[in-house]
């Protein structure tokens, strides 16, 4: 929900701000507005302790259906209540799309937000609270395909050196230097990396996170990550030890992932790179990268944490588009 203090379900922006919000703290903000809210309540319950939605999927998911409830009191002419909710066409559905769409919301914003509904009223089918079959006759909107866009071996590694030389204060360089070589070297999400604590150091040789779904996944640990966590860890002015953040501010606090994205977009600016050159490319340099050198999928799909086989697929398809660049540049009659 975009704005704060409306009658939609709890601002989104509030979970964003104060960390993860209890279920017990949502049933008693979304209970107090009526069965619907209250179903809602019971639905992010589910997500939370049963599916281990991410914590970024519950913001969504938050502001999809906080939009949906809104939209509806216009739409309806009141409150929704599930009698409403069961009742819905497939006209309504659409009129709710499209109003989204008049919004600016992209194709693929659009798909999660109709994703979310269904999974709330999915949720509410299963727990026979109502069954309204309109809303599986809505089709996703097209999102175009995309893949990957990694760096080259060579720029992965210029990035890391110029981190090392742009800041003045040796503790940052050090710093920064240790958070590119874990999103590089180990193929880290950078929320996995700036949610390290000084208890999990040194870094064993394999380091266990627990992604969506509550799977875990063990990723090893390179010397070189190993060693410029070290390197930092002798130079940081503050005073950090047992469940401290390992990565932190100026100030002492947990480094934030704007933090790093800001300073993806220093180093690109200083070494020429684009725009796609960001944090999170360097996992996809690290899993492209193992490809290229004969990784085997399956153990890239472990490394990455992907749960199904074919997410981790379209890293091939960025070889393929270097290998037809390479052709096309190449080939005398291409």
């Amino acid at each position: 929900m975009a704005g704060p203090s409306r009658k939609g379900i709890n601002n989104p922006e509030d979970i964003s701000q104060s960390g993860d919000m209890t279920s017990a703290q949502r049933a008693r903000g979304l209970m107090a507005a009526g069965d619907v809210r209250a179903q809602a309540a019971h639905w992010f319950t589910y997500l939370t302790s049963e599916k281990r939605a991410a914590h970024h999927t519950l913001i969504d998911y938050e502001r999809d259906l906080s939009c949906f409830v809104e939209f509806l009191v216009d739409h309806l002419g009141g409150e929704a209540t599930l009698k409403d909710l069961e009742a819905l066409t497939v006209r309504d559905f659409r009129s709710f799309l499209a109003n989204r769409r008049a919004q600016g919301l992209a194709n693929r914003s659009t798909a999660r937000t109709l994703s979310a509904i269904r999974s709330f009223f999915k949720f509410m089918e299963r727990r026979k609270v109502l069954s309204n079959a309109a809303l599986t006759t809505i089709r996703s909107p097209k999102i175009p395909h995309s893949i990957p866009k990694p760096l080259s071996p060579k720029a992965a590694k210029d990035v890391i050196a110029e981190a090392e030389v742009k800041e003045e204060r040796d503790w940052v360089a050090a710093r920064d230097v240790a958070i590119l070589t874990l999103l590089y070297g180990c193929g880290l999400r950078v929320a996995e990396a700036l949610n390290l604590n000084q208890t999990d150091t040194p870094l064993p040789k394999m380091l266990r996170f627990k992604g969506k779904g509550n799977k875990d996944r063990l990723v090893p640990t390179l010397p070189a990550a190993s060693n410029a966590i070290a390197a930092y860890q002798a130079l940081c002015p503050h005073g950090l030890s047992g469940d401290d953040p390992l990565f932190v501010g100026i100030r002492g606090k947990r480094l934030g992932q704007a933090q790093v994205q800001a300073l993806m977009r220093t180093l690109r600016k200083r070494l020429g790179l684009p725009d796609t050159a960001t944090p999170h490319a360097l996992r996809h340099s690290f899993a492209t990268h193992l490809l290229n050198a004969g990784g085997d999928l399956r153990t890239i799909q472990e490394l990455l944490g992907h749960a199904s086989l074919s997410t981790t697929q379209i890293y091939t398809e960025v070889d393929q588009a270097r290998l037809l660049e390479t052709y096309k540049k190449a080939h005398p009659r291409a």
